[in-house]
């Protein structure tokens, strides 16, 4: 079947859904991907809001009869390709293939651990045992081990860690319920089946364990399409680094004291090394402060009382390795527990102890918790390699690629070479849907009135949009300022991030259908409204990274050490991306309109401003609020 034919207005794809609308640019995209596969030529593709570019990689991807691989930013996602979008295509193409969703070995039921859990010498609270209960019942029943599956436990519930498996946990091969288990039984099927839907945390996972996993996580793919490709680079450097945190000293001492109630209860101190570790867990976390922040590992050497807290929690990781070490024998679990306290211990050693100038180092603390790292300065070069390894064609895209039309800071972030780069812009008719509205007279961002004086500036577009607006900022800070600033100035319901999970917000927003949500960089993309309950965005400034990120600044520093302009290279291209994704939250259907209100003036009086306007649609644009009091008295007309 010609694309073409199957794109048209009288294709096979309209019988199938009947809302929808063939556009030139999904069949000149879907073109550019079946001659790219066929080439085996890769290929960087950006595809403005609303071009269709799931169908139009997924048609030529499965009509090619190759393994592919397709790799999306977030779960959600991932279910709604498979879910959703591959049935309608296997529908209207009419076409046999076999396809299949594999996720992380967090999101499936392990049967070993439920089983543990099950019968631990030990009480659950009245929550969490009820919890294990609906587990424990859906697991008798369950086909796949989707921990999607169950509805009445939500996933960010703790008591999930007793039901499933880490890569640190897992035994493996040695697992009494190998023959049984789950995450086993789906990566079977993916390494059978000609499509396979991951996401990009499965896909850097198996390219950073490829050597230690047993088996591979993926299949050997020949088509690899990674869409929301322009979150790739940050996943991947996570992922190429390593981390010791306080949650996997905590699990390793719950896991530990599973084992031994079960295995080892003949040996004490076993049990005394396990609280004698969380307590240190517990006392290092107290040495920050209360303060949430992430910092510079010089930060630490210089500080005597976390440095010598540091050397306390070596300490006692290692006596609990010591501890574990005549346990191991007992049994595989108490052995698994051994081996990640090795583990462990070498990677606290690999962090403190680094000093070869090639990994950035930096901790971070939560409320409860912290987490000490290690990253690559460049993961540009490594990136590289295991695209030559895997000898596949990939495919790039997303809706924010390039900057100015240049895809040079996405390619050069992955080490791409040899690549076509297209771009295909959105069909929706910006210059009639929107107008973009930057007002006279701000202050610089580095002033200290500047959330005052962006609040008195979004108030008036409030009042004319009646409300239905995102308002998208740079910082907690700001956003909370600017929350109480508003509560005071304003009558429309406020929906403020943090108050409540992310979903819900958006229900409600969408629900209450004249609210003002204020949002960071979560709600900066990956949410989509339409109609008129998201009727304009505003956004405080320009989203630069902040330069106090000790990640950020060792990335900086080398690539100043290099010759290079890490501000046009990296801080501003970067800024510009973001920036597309916020605005890209504005119109998201052909009958969409509203106001974009961008506060900083430093789109008008600096250089690098231009960059930015010329990375965003063609909107009609205004310095007058008049104009935007007078498009939405058009709309309610």
């Amino acid at each position: 079947m010609q694309l073409e034919e199957f794109f048209s207005s009288a294709g096979p794809l309209r019988r199938i859904i009947p809302s929808y609308l063939p556009r030139a640019a999904q069949v000149e995209m879907a073109e550019a991907i079946a001659e790219a596969i066929e080439s085996r030529r890769h290929l960087i593709a950006e595809a403005g809001t609303g071009t269709g570019k799931t169908f139009a990689y997924l048609v030529p991807a499965i009509l090619s009869g190759k393994k592919v691989l397709i790799s999306t930013g977030t779960r959600n996602l991932q279910d709604q390709l498979f879910n959703k979008d591959l049935p309608q295509i296997r529908e209207a193409l009419a076409v046999p293939f076999s396809a299949a969703v594999l996720k992380g070995r967090s999101n499936y039921l392990c049967l070993y651990r439920l089983d543990n859990a099950m019968h631990a010498n030990r009480g659950f609270s009245r929550q969490d045992a009820a919890a294990l209960a609906k587990i424990h019942a859906w697991s008798k029943r369950t086909r796949n081990g989707d921990i999607a599956e169950v509805s009445d436990v939500p996933e960010a519930s703790p008591v999930w860690f007793q039901a499933t498996s880490t890569l640190d946990n897992c035994l493996g091969q040695d697992c009494p319920d190998f023959s049984r288990c789950l995450l086993l039984k789906a990566r079977r099927k993916a390494q059978e089946s000609e499509i396979v839907v991951v996401n990009h945390h499965l896909l850097c996972a198996d390219w950073s364990i490829r050597e230690t996993g047993f088996g591979e996580l993926l299949p050997n793919a020949e088509v690899v399409v990674v869409d929301e490709a322009h979150q790739l680079a940050d996943t991947a450097s996570n992922f190429l680094g390593v981390t010791v945190s306080a949650k996997q000293l905590q699990d390793l001492c719950r896991d530990t004291e599973l084992e031994f109630y079960k295995d080892a209860a003949d040996m004490p101190a076993l049990r005394s090394a396990c609280e004698d570790l969380q307590k240190e867990v517990k006392d290092f976390r107290l040495l920050f402060g209360v303060d949430v922040r992430k910092g510079d590992w010089r930060e630490l050497a210089h500080n005597p009382k976390i440095k010598a807290g540091l050397d306390s929690l070596t300490e006692q990781l290692q006596a609990l390795v010591a501890a574990l070490k005549p346990a191991s024998v007992r049994s595989k679990g108490l052995e698994s527990c051994y081996k990640r306290g090795q583990n462990l211990a070498a990677t606290l050693q690999a962090i403190v102890e680094d000093d070869s100038g090639k990994w950035i180092r930096w901790y971070e603390t939560y409320k409860q918790s912290f987490s000490l790292n290690r990253a690559p300065l460049d993961i540009a070069s490594e990136f590289q390699n295991f695209m030559q390894q895997n000898q596949a064609t990939w495919i790039f895209t997303s809706a924010t690629l390039s900057v100015a039309q240049d895809f040079s800071h996405f390619a050069n972030s992955l080490g791409i070479v040899d690549a076509h780069s297209r771009s295909w812009e959105s069909p929706f008719d910006y210059a009639a849907q929107s107008l973009f509205y930057h007002p006279r007279n701000l202050p610089m961002p580095s002033e200290p009135n500047y959330v005052q004086a962006v609040v008195e500036v979004a108030i008036p577009v409030l009042e004319a949009s009646g409300g239905r607006a995102f308002f998208l900022f740079t910082s907690h800070r700001a956003l909370q300022e600017a929350a109480q600033l508003l509560e005071q100035r304003t009558g429309h319901t406020l929906l403020v991030q943090g108050s409540r999970p992310k979903s819900l917000l958006l229900a409600e927003f969408k629900r209450h259908g004249n609210a003002v949500l204020l949002g960071t960089a979560s709600f900066w993309e990956g949410v989509d409204v339409r109609g008129e309950a998201l009727s304009c965005v505003i956004i405080d400034k320009l989203p630069f990274a902040s330069p106090s990120d000790p990640v950020l600044q060792a990335r900086l520093e080398a690539m100043r050490r290099q010759g290079r302009n890490p501000f046009f290279e990296q801080q501003l291209p970067s800024a510009v991306i973001t920036l597309k994704q916020g605005v890209g939250r504005l119109i998201r259907d052909v009958r969409d309109r509203g106001v974009l209100l961008v506060c900083d003036p430093r789109l008008l009086k600096r250089s690098y401003g231009r960059v930015f306007l010329d990375s965003l649609p063609a909107m009609r644009r205004t310095r007058d609020i008049e104009d935007v009091q007078e498009f939405f008295a058009g709309r309610r007309s």
